[in-house]
């Protein structure tokens, strides 16, 4: 079976996951979504509900499951029986961090990572723009994936 890990702090759950996600879901037998728990992180939603929501999101795919984790991705990884580690690329910036995490993982495990490109009307969201417009009282329901 193959599984990928698509890890993040999912703080929120954007268009911008969902789409990476429904991008990536045909090319694995099983996707776990990991949602990464940091304590020294302020976060707009405590992890319970991060996970129970994305959970309740793909409720009706049998191909995936959300956790919580707080320890290394690549731990998280063996421990779900975890090849690949899916992520999302909006820009240079991320492209560059993703290469180094990757080369790390690399390095400290087996596990490789895949990148996927946002595409271009979503490579403006991120989870901490959605957050600012929601601390500033925006709707921020069209960042959202709807039933989330």
């Amino acid at each position: 079976m193959k599984i990928g890990i698509f890890v993040g702090s999912f703080d929120p759950f954007t268009v911008g996951h969902d789409s990476i996600l429904r991008r990536a879901l045909p090319l694995f037998d099983k996707i776990v979504i990991g949602v990464g728990v940091n304590e020294r992180k302020k976060c707009m939603l405590c992890a319970e509900e991060r996970t129970e929501r994305i959970a309740q999101l793909y409720a009706n795919e049998p191909k995936i499951e959300v956790k919580a984790y707080s320890d290394l991705t690549i731990d998280f990884a063996r421990r779900e029986g975890g090849e690949y580690i899916i992520k999302g690329v909006r820009s240079v910036k991320d492209f560059e961090y993703e290469r180094e995490q990757a080369a790390i993982n690399r390095r400290l495990s087996s596990i490789e990572t895949l990148l996927l490109f946002a595409e271009p009307e979503l490579e403006s969201i991120s989870s901490s723009v959605v957050r600012e417009l929601h601390n500033f009282g925006r709707d921020i329901t069209e960042f959202l994936p709807k039933g989330y």
